[in-house]
């Protein structure tokens, strides 16, 4: 069995993207996501960073990986975000529509998947 600390990561992961994707987002930074390199997107992704390395420096984990960890969740994070604006709104596709709640969950999924792979990194 794991050590049960690497179940805290995770759930303290989980409970951050709660806060920084639902809680901190604004809904300008949800209007502007799908513009490549607005800032309303970088804003969101930082938040996430910020609060990704928060949780990295708690758990004592060092700079250099967590500059290397928070440089991938960055990439990732803000590319599946500008992906699912692009499909949803070149497809037309808005909360009433069931393919938005597909590419919603699937956004999630893709966030959750990164967390336990920069996690498993952590501790493999």
């Amino acid at each position: 069995m794991p050590d049960p600390s690497v179940l805290v990561l995770v759930l303290a992961f989980l409970i951050k993207h709660f806060i920084a994707d639902f809680v901190l987002q604004t809904a300008w930074m949800v209007r502007t996501k799908g513009r490549y390199g607005h800032i309303g997107g970088l804003i969101h992704t930082g938040i996430h960073l910020v609060c990704s390395g928060l949780i990295l420096a708690y758990f004592g984990f060092g700079f250099l990986i967590a500059a290397l960890l928070l440089l991938g969740e960055g990439i990732i994070h803000y590319h599946v975000d500008w992906a699912k604006d692009q499909i949803t709104s070149r497809r037309g596709y808005d909360p009433s529509s069931h393919m938005f709640w597909i590419l919603t969950g699937l956004d999630q999924l893709i966030h959750y998947l990164t967390y336990l792979a920069m996690i498993a990194l952590l501790v493999l």
